[in-house]
């Protein structure tokens, strides 16, 4: 759930705090396949094929979540699951020019987190562009941390920020976030 935000018990439609458009998350199928590709082509460098994305969709080793918002894909994100290892990684996180700051990012990286607590990951990686401020302060506010460097990890021959985020494996909160607000709700002004 997005902070601050309301959610329609009827729709399971999450109403944004700063315009209170409604917008939709859900997992991606293959018929979403066009729009995924047409948003993809919106950016210049280090975008997914067509070919890739028909791929990730058709095999179960990932999970690609879409958000809708005024009859529009206006965004995805596309995490990567391993057998036998208790970690998920964010591999792609984008959302369409004309809808950006309307809380899209922050509620399609909510739905990742929650998919791979579910599935009982305990951490969620990610490389990210040290020049995409944006993107890093979303993260950071998230509760993700720089673990390192990835040299030369871009097409354009740009390195890229190593980031990571311990998850609670059924809540896909903060590894001990539950705990706290179990708690607080128990017992207010207690702490942890």
């Amino acid at each position: 759930m997005i902070f601050g935000s309301r959610t329609s018990r009827a729709t399971g439609t999450t109403l944004l705090p700063d315009r209170r458009q409604p917008i939709h998350i859900r997992q991606a199928g293959i018929g979403d396949l066009a729009a995924l590709a047409q948003l993809e082509e919106r950016f210049p460098t280090d975008r997914l094929s067509r070919a890739s994305l028909r791929h990730i969709l058709r095999h179960g080793h990932a999970c690609v979540w879409v958000c809708e918002l005024d009859d529009v894909l206006a965004g995805n994100a596309v995490v990567f699951y391993r057998r036998g290892t208790s970690m998920a990684r964010l591999y792609s996180l984008v959302v369409h020019p004309e809808y950006v700051r309307r809380g899209i990012a922050r509620a399609l990286l909510a739905a990742a987190e929650s998919e791979a607590g579910k599935r009982g990951c305990r951490e969620l990686r990610l490389e990210v562009r040290p020049d995409n401020l944006p993107a890093i302060q979303l993260y950071r506010k998230s509760g993700y941390a720089v673990t390192g460097k990835a040299g030369k990890f871009y097409e354009d021959g740009t390195d890229a920020l190593r980031m990571r985020k311990y998850l609670d494996p059924v809540t896909g909160e903060p590894a001990g976030q539950s705990r706290r607000r179990r708690l607080a709700r128990a017992a207010p002004g207690a702490t942890a």
